[in-house]
């Protein structure tokens, strides 16, 4: 039998794993999957921030106001950088030491929940001060992300939003509409190329992350809902790989040849240099915008409608708090979870981040209405008005598949070595290989 490199490595990777968990039981018993306590619900309790250094300050302000209204309850802070958190909590996890409370993204969610990391916070969720006030589209993205039927592992905060930023400065002098649907945003990438003068109508994001933001563009064009029919991925749907030829179909036309090996940082910095109408990213290059550009000569707008009159998006990762299964304070541990996902801190914290609260009350602040661009993310998140489709981040497999896997093969894509409909292919047989295993697995 033939066995994938995807699988190889996830095999590799649990032996190792299962081998470090035994050890560490033998050795001390406070692996990660140990069931803790309740405890008194006061004295210490650790928090890890998973984006350490960025949201320092405004964590050290919430923990500061926390500890005011609760004097017996103390917060050891631990700012983790954001790019060494989840190899941080797997060591956690497979040699003690996990905190009380850590920020949890759904990018990695599955990978502690299927280690036993988590406690399922459901029946506290159920008549706390939480209970309702809850975006229901973050909770859903956090229930499905840790795929355990119903179980939710986490308490969302914040999300972050797909946004098409556009010159418009640029598209006024062209005399160009809003590129508010996908019939105007492929009219406007032409109009405003003019590749002799370095001018482009936009800018492709070929380097680390491409796909996430391809599947964006494909399936808001095609205005497929679902990434699952049964048991085989959507991915592959010829609605869908028609829309990527035409997206793909942009690279070195209505683009520039760099492109091809831009990750993000790349791209945000490329289209601040003012001669590129368009680039997808997200609401947290706002700042780096309004710095290049000035307020007066950009916006941004979600994910363009599709023909079907319907915007229809896949999911962001959803940030969160985890309650660890290992904490012997749980009971100051969910104080703490509560305070910090309620009305005032939640709004505090996602101002601060430039992010969209998971709070409902904290959506309605002022300050949500004081960039356009985050007025129209939080109300395409919040109102219903906007289809998303749940990315399968549940996945053992997922992040290999949607990066190390396939984001070589779109750059073959866009450099014409192989079709849409190839590179569809091959990333759908895989996702529907891996959703077979982790379904004989018993999940699902």
């Amino acid at each position: 039998m033939t066995i994938s490199k995807t699988r190889r490595g996830r095999t590799a990777s649990t032996v190792s794993l299962v081998a470090a968990l035994a050890l560490t039981a033998a050795a001390c018993g406070d692996d990660g999957s140990g069931a803790g306590t309740e405890g008194s619900g006061k004295g210490e309790i650790t928090f890890w921030d998973n984006n350490g250094g960025p949201r320092t300050a405004i964590w050290t302000e919430i923990i500061k106001d926390f500890e005011k209204q609760h004097p017996d309850i103390k917060v050891k802070y631990v700012p983790i950088p954001i790019a060494d958190v989840q190899s941080k909590y797997d060591t956690a996890i497979a040699g003690g030491g996990l905190p009380d409370v850590g920020g949890v993204g759904t990018a990695y969610l599955a990978n502690m929940v299927s280690q036993e990391a988590l406690e399922p916070v459901n029946k506290r969720l159920k008549g706390s001060a939480l209970e309702g006030k809850l975006v229901d589209s973050m909770v859903e993205s956090v229930r499905a992300a840790a795929g355990r039927g119903d179980d939710i592992y986490s308490v969302p905060t914040s999300a972050n939003n797909g946004v098409l930023w556009y010159r418009t400065d640029l598209f006024e002098q062209a005399g160009l509409k809003a590129p508010d649907t996908w019939a105007n945003f492929y009219t406007a990438a032409e109009k405003l190329t003019d590749a002799r003068n370095n001018k482009f109508g936009y800018t492709i994001r070929g380097g680390a992350g491409s796909i996430a933001q391809a599947l964006d563009a494909i399936y808001g064009q095609s205005g497929i809902t679902e990434f699952w029919d049964g048991d085989r991925t959507t991915l592959n749907d010829p609605k869908n790989v028609a829309a990527l030829e035409k997206y793909a179909g942009l690279f070195k036309r209505t683009t520039p040849a760099a492109d091809v090996n831009n990750d993000f940082t790349k791209m945000v910095a490329q289209w601040d240099t003012g001669t590129i109408g368009m680039l997808s990213h997200n609401l947290g290059s706002y700042q780096d915008h309004a710095k290049a550009l000035g307020d007066d000569k950009f916006a941004g707008i979600p994910a363009p409608i599709g023909d079907s009159g319907t915007r229809v998006q896949v999911s962001n990762p959803v940030d969160g708090l985890g309650l660890f299964r290992s904490s012997d304070n749980k009971t100051a541990a969910w104080k703490f979870i509560e305070f910090a996902a309620s009305h005032e801190s939640n709004s505090k914290w996602n101002e601060a981040a430039g992010a969209i609260p998971a709070n409902t009350e904290a959506a309605k602040d002022p300050w949500i209405n004081e960039t356009e661009s985050t007025a129209l993310a939080a109300k395409a998140l919040t109102d219903g008005s906007t289809k998303v489709v749940d990315l399968p981040y549940y996945l053992p497999d997922w992040n290999n598949i949607s990066k190390a896997d396939n984001e070589p093969e779109f750059q073959k894509l866009l450099l014409g070595k192989i079709t849409a409909k190839q590179f569809l292919d091959k990333m759908a047989e895989e996702l529907n290989a891996a959703n077979k295993e982790w379904k004989e697995l018993g999940n699902g």
